[in-house]
C-alpha cells in the first residue's frame, strides 16, 4: 500500500489540478498500455494506511471476484475522488455518515457539486477507538491527545473524565494522530486498533468511546457507468435540486410513498449560492431497474426536480422495505398491459382483466387498495 502520486501527461496533470486540485504524477499504468497484460485494479481511500476507511476498503475487495486491488492511500476526500475523476484510480472509498456525528459534509459535497460520480457498494465499520501512546508513556504523562473531528467527538467525554490536563488535538484523520504520535508530535491518539500495531504504538487504554455500537458508513465510488443487475436487497441514492416553495419538497415525498418506496436518508445541504438554499440527498430502498423506483425518478422530473443520481447497489445493512403489492414489477406490467389494450381500442371491462371479485378482493388485501366497501 502506498500514497497516491501518479499521473498520465502534462495535459492531465494540467487538468486534474484546475478541476480537482489532485496533481497525480506516477508512470502510465500498465494497463492503459497494453490490453495484452493484466494488473490489479487500483483502489484509493482516505489515508494515512492504519484508519478505519483503509479497513473499510479492506472489507469492500473481501467481497469481490476479481483479484485484489492494489490499495493506495490519499491525503483526503476530495483527493481520493479526484484520483477517480482522473483515471488514475479505478475506485475510491469514503466515509459518508457515521452513527454519532452523522454526515461527513465533505464527502456530501463532493458527491453534490464535483464531477459526476457512482456508488457502487457500501461497508459499515465498527468504530472502537484505543488510547495509543509511544512505549514507556502513561496516563499522567499524556498533555495532548489527537484524533480526526469525528474521533474527538467520541472520546472528548472520556478524555475530560480520565485525562482532565490533557488538551485535544484536530488531525486529517485517526491514523494521521498514531503517526503524529509515532512522530513525538502528540502525546497520545485516539484511533483504530490496527494504527497501534502499524506504527508500534502501546495501548494505555481501549474502548474509550461514547458510543460502544457507534457504527461509520462507507461508500465505494466510481466513474459513471451502466447500473448494475438488481439484488433484491438494493439502495438507490440521489441528490434533488428543488424549487424554493411551500409544498415542493412535500409534493416530491409523495412521489416516493404514493410508489411504496421507502426512504432510509433525506439530508440538507447548502446550494453554494445563496442562503437558505438548499439540495436534498436521499437514499431509498429499490434500484433504478424496479419499475416504481424508475416511475418516481421520471415524476420528480416533471415536477421540475433536478437530479443527480448516484448509483444503484446492494444494501449491506438490514432489509429494504419492500413495496406494497401495488408497486410490484408485476402491477406495473399488468397496467401497462392494460394501457395497452385501451390505447389499441379494447376496453377490458375488470381490472388487470380480472373478474370484479378477484379484483375486489386484490386491492382490498393491499396496501393503498382500492378502497372498496
Amino acid at each position: 500500500m502506498r500514497p497516491l502520486s501518479t499521473a498520465r501527461s502534462a495535459h492531465s496533470r494540467a487538468r486534474c489540478r484546475a478541476c480537482h486540485g489532485w496533481d497525480p504524477r506516477s508512470q502510465v499504468r500498465p494497463d492503459k498500455v497494453s490490453s495484452v497484460t493484466t494488473t490489479p485494479p487500483r483502489w484509493a481511500y482516505l489515508g494515512p494506511a492504519g484508519t478505519f476507511t483503509e479497513q473499510a476498503t479492506i472489507d469492500l475487495a473481501a467481497r469481490g471476484s476479481a483479484p485484489m486491488p492494489e490499495l493506495v492511500a490519499a491525503a483526503s476526500v476530495s483527493a481520493a475522488l479526484a484520483a477517480v475523476r482522473c483515471d488514475d484510480v479505478d475506485a475510491a472509498c469514503v466515509p459518508l455518515e457515521n452513527s454519532v456525528e452523522g454526515a461527513v459534509p465533505l464527502t456530501q459535497d463532493e458527491l453534490t457539486h464535483g464531477e459526476p460520480l457512482l456508488i457502487t457498494a457500501e461497508a459499515y465499520v465498527p468504530i472502537t477507538f484505543k488510547l495509543l501512546a509511544r512505549p514507556g508513556m502513561t496516563m499522567s504523562s499524556v498533555r495532548a491527545v489527537g484524533s480526526h473531528p469525528h474521533g474527538l467527538a467520541q472520546v472528548r467525554d472520556w478524555v475530560a473524565r480520565e485525562l482532565p490536563q490533557a488538551r485535544t488535538v484536530v488531525t486529517d484523520s485517526t491514523a494521521a494522530a498514531a503517526e503524529a504520535v509515532a512522530a513525538g508530535s502528540l502525546d497520545a491518539a485516539a484511533a483504530a486498533p490496527v494504527a497501534g500495531t502499524r506504527y508500534g504504538l502501546q495501548a494505555l487504554a481501549d474502548d474509550i468511546g461514547l458510543m460502544r455500537d457507534a457504527i461509520t458508513r462507507f461508500v465505494l465510488l466510481r466513474r459513471p457507468a451502466p447500473a448494475p443487475e438488481p439484488t433484491g436487497n438494493d439502495r438507490t441514492s440521489l441528490v434533488l435540486w428543488v424549487a424554493n416553495e411551500p409544498g415542493t419538497l412535500l409534493g416530491l415525498l409523495t412521489e416516493f410513498a404514493s410508489r411504496g418506496i421507502n426512504l432510509t436518508r433525506l439530508e440538507s445541504r447548502p446550494t453554494r449560492t445563496r442562503p437558505g438554499e438548499y439540495v436534498f440527498l436521499v437514499d431509498a430502498d429499490g434500484h433504478i431497474a424496479d419499475p416504481a423506483m424508475a416511475d418516481v425518478l421520471a415524476a420528480l422530473t416533471r415536477r421540475g426536480a433536478l437530479l443527480r443520481y448516484l448509483g444503484s447497489y446492494p444494501r449491506m445493512s438490514g432489509r429494504s422495505v419492500l413495496p406494497p403489492d401495488f408497486a410490484s414489477a408485476a402491477r406495473y406490467r399488468e397496467a401497462d398491459e392494460v394501457v395497452t389494450a385501451l390505447r389499441s381500442g379494447h376496453s377490458p371491462t375488470e381490472p388487470g382483466g380480472l373478474t370484479t371479485d378477484e379484483a375486489v378482493a386484490r386491492g382490498a388485501g393491499s396496501r393503498g387498495g382500492w378502497g372498496v366497501p
